[in-house]
């Protein structure tokens, strides 16, 4: 297994094209090419639906897909507000490669069994090794393709995220094979001798107490531990230490949601879904959340924090060895601090890494894939580790 990543900028496309299919080619060697991974800046415009044509013929790659970003990470550097391309290739024997875009029309029903969504696959799905799921921001239901993707192959790590760069609905793009898609989601199943591990950092940290929410109307927070939301708030930032009190006067609050629906208390191995704090109703003093809420749920206020965020990273990358990877991809918030490509470098100096600035990352987070948000989600990529053969003992003459 052999991968080698290359980027290009500059407002000519074809231009950018030529020189990262040059810069592969160059990497890899003579030979086909059994997958790239391309991630583009949306300043392209209508022209990005040139991009996917223009790639495959100058790369041949048997499986290619890809989307938008607002920021493209790649050669160790990360591109942003100009016009870039930045591309992961590799040759990958053993590996079948199966790649597909899903429309919402493509979902199966909510209370359809797991065959229906192992159906979309051609593929055994204990056989799939891991996925990547790249979505669009305005159309994709990305929640029920995630929680559906986790019904079918429970197994398998997914990691992704949301297409970004552009405000306008039909801006951002994904795309698969030489085809461009404004709605929906693509999806590239791995199976055979792959492994694909999923490695995901917070950009926030809880302060203050949990609370349980004993009142929520959609995405209205009216009542946690049977006082108002706004009182709850209220009174977490008066007992913050100087520190953190300065930290929440300069940045905005969040709320984390605990992945466990029954979690009688927060531990430090309490596992969050950070959503934004959109603001508080002056004459409800309901709190606004960027999620539907649900009744019992735990939750805790959470504050962004560089520092923290990096020393999380570091500490879980370390963890993984990721210098053994063949090849790794990163999804990060465009709201998170920090420089994860830097972080990753130090640790595994020579590995490839492409990835993008996300609308949402996608990757487990307490046994589950969710959608997520002020994250890095890193995807490892390996070679998978063969079985000892057992031989026959050796006769004695």
């Amino acid at each position: 297994m052999r991968f080698h990543s290359a980027t290009a900028t500059g407002a000519d496309l074809e231009a950018a094209c030529r020189s990262v299919a040059s810069a592969i080619r160059q990497g890899l060697g003579p030979g086909p090419i059994d997958l790239a991974i391309v991630f583009a800046s949306p300043r392209y415009g209508a022209g990005i639906d040139r991009l996917p044509v223009l790639l495959h013929e100058l790369l041949s790659a048997r499986t290619q897909i890809g989307c938008t970003g607002a920021a493209l990470i790649g050669d160790g550097h990360l591109l942003a507000n100009r016009h870039g391309i930045t591309v992961l290739a590799g040759r990958l024997p053993g590996v079948e490669l199966h790649a597909m875009a899903i429309a919402n029309g493509d979902l199966p029903d909510p209370d359809a069994p797991p065959s229906a969504w192992r159906s979309l696959l051609p593929i055994h799905h204990e056989d799939v090794r891991g996925m990547l799921v790249l979505t669009e921001p305005f159309h994709g239901d990305a929640t029920a393709l995630l929680a559906g993707l986790d019904y079918g192959w429970p197994n398998a790590p997914k990691v992704g995220g949301v297409a970004s760069g552009s405000n306008h609905p039909d801006g951002n793009v994904v795309f698969v094979g030489r085809t461009v898609h404004r709605t929906g989601a693509v999806l590239l199943a791995l199976a055979g001798d792959v492994t694909l591990q999923a490695v995901m950092s917070q950009g926030c940290r809880p302060i203050g107490r949990s609370g349980r929410i004993t009142k929520a109307e959609r995405n209205r927070l009216v009542a946690i531990d049977d006082s108002p939301a706004r009182m709850f708030v209220e009174e977490q930032l008066m007992a913050l230490a100087d520190q953190d009190l300065d930290l929440a006067e300069r940045s905005p609050l969040f709320l984390g949601i605990d992945v466990n629906p029954f979690a009688a208390t927060a531990t430090a191995r309490s596992n969050y879904l950070v959503r934004n704090i959109l603001g508080i109703d002056p004459d409800s003093g309901n709190v606004l959340v960027s999620d539907h809420l649900a009744v019992g749920r735990r939750i805790q206020l959470h504050l962004r924090d560089a520092a923290t965020s990096q020393h999380d990273l570091h500490t879980r990358l370390a963890a993984t060895h990721p210098h053994t990877a063949q090849a790794a991809l990163l999804f990060r918030c465009l709201g998170r601090e920090g420089a994860d490509h830097d972080t990753f470098a130090a640790l595994a100096n020579g590995v490839p890494l492409v990835g993008f600035h996300c609308n949402g990352e996608i990757g487990p987070v307490g046994g589950s894939t969710h959608l997520q948000g002020y994250t890095a989600a890193f995807g490892l990529l390996r070679r998978r580790p063969q079985p000892p053969i057992d031989l026959p003992p050796n006769e004695l003459p």
